[in-house]
């Protein structure tokens, strides 16, 4: 059974509208009292208004991949060779490549641009449409910037931290950027809905099977998971925007939009002549 695009279309836009409007539902919701840390938090307490709900959603994300996701992901790499999962990432890193260049160009960065131009057009033409990473042998690095990067490098702050059913971690920040960002997959440009839903859960389960190891380490090391994951994306999230050089964090004891709390806007500053590269 096939999709035709306008159903595919459909459902895309279906999803961007219950994310929208959970937003507008949580905004609602969210106060501004103090939010320190406790025993369950963290640093990334004070940008987390909505926990509870985020603890649920959590929850069933991990439900979802203890039953599901990991089970497929540890039969998938038992099967699938090494080099075989190495050429599917490197071909979702290929495409990511080319999105980066974009927005390395909305950033005011012409280096690390030229640089994601350089890769794209190498391993596209020469590995294959990305399959083989010919471009890194020749000392070419990643840099992986997507449009929430772009929107923190313009001043806009992360916002509220927000745990998506399916999707997982993001900001409000990002799940603006994420309609954007969605076309940096391959599947964007299939126009068979059947062959999209395989690309995507391909990439999903090449990805899962990736990071088996780490979620083992996680599993063994935290005391709460869910804090410790929140803490991890926020602070990757900032070094990111700010290529690894962000400026001391806001005091974690201050109210939420209070002097000392992350602004809603606050200005990168100017990108620096030379590169400085994101790695993966």
């Amino acid at each position: 059974m096939t999709h035709s695009p306008d159903t595919h279309s459909f459902f895309a836009r279906t999803l961007l509208a219950l994310m929208v409007g959970a937003l507008l539902v949580l905004g609602g919701c969210a106060t501004t009292q103090t939010l320190v840390e406790d025993a369950r938090g963290g640093p990334g307490a004070r940008l987390d208004p909505w926990e509870n709900w985020n603890r649920k959603v959590f929850a069933f994300n991990e439900g979802l991949d203890e039953r599901v996701l990991k089970p497929v992901a540890t039969g998938y790499a038992k099967v699938v060779p090494q080099f075989v999962r190495r050429s599917v990432d490197n071909f979702f890193s290929n495409a990511a490549d080319g999105w980066s260049a974009v927005n390395n160009v909305l950033q005011g960065k012409p280096e690390p641009a030229f640089s994601d131009v350089v890769r794209f057009t190498t391993n596209t033409v020469f590995g294959f449409f990305g399959i083989l990473d010919i471009a890194s042998e020749f000392g070419l690095q990643h840099y992986y910037e997507d449009f929430g990067q772009t929107l923190g490098r313009w001043g806009f702050g992360a916002g509220a931290y927000i745990v998506w059913p399916l999707i997982g971690s993001s900001t409000v920040r990002e799940t603006i950027a994420l309609p954007l960002d969605r076309t940096a997959s391959p599947s964007v440009y299939l126009s068979d809905g059947s062959y999209q839903f395989g690309i995507v859960g391909l990439q999903i389960i090449n990805t899962r099977a990736k990071y088996l190891g780490a979620s083992q380490v996680i599993d063994d090391i935290a005391l709460d998971k869910y804090s410790f994951i929140r803490d991890a994306y926020l602070q990757r999230r900032r070094s990111l925007v700010f290529d690894g050089d962000a400026p001391p964090e806001p005091d974690a004891s201050s109210p939420v939009g209070g002097a000392d709390a992350e602004p809603l806007y606050a200005p990168a500053p100017p990108a620096t002549a030379g590169p400085s590269p994101n790695k993966k």
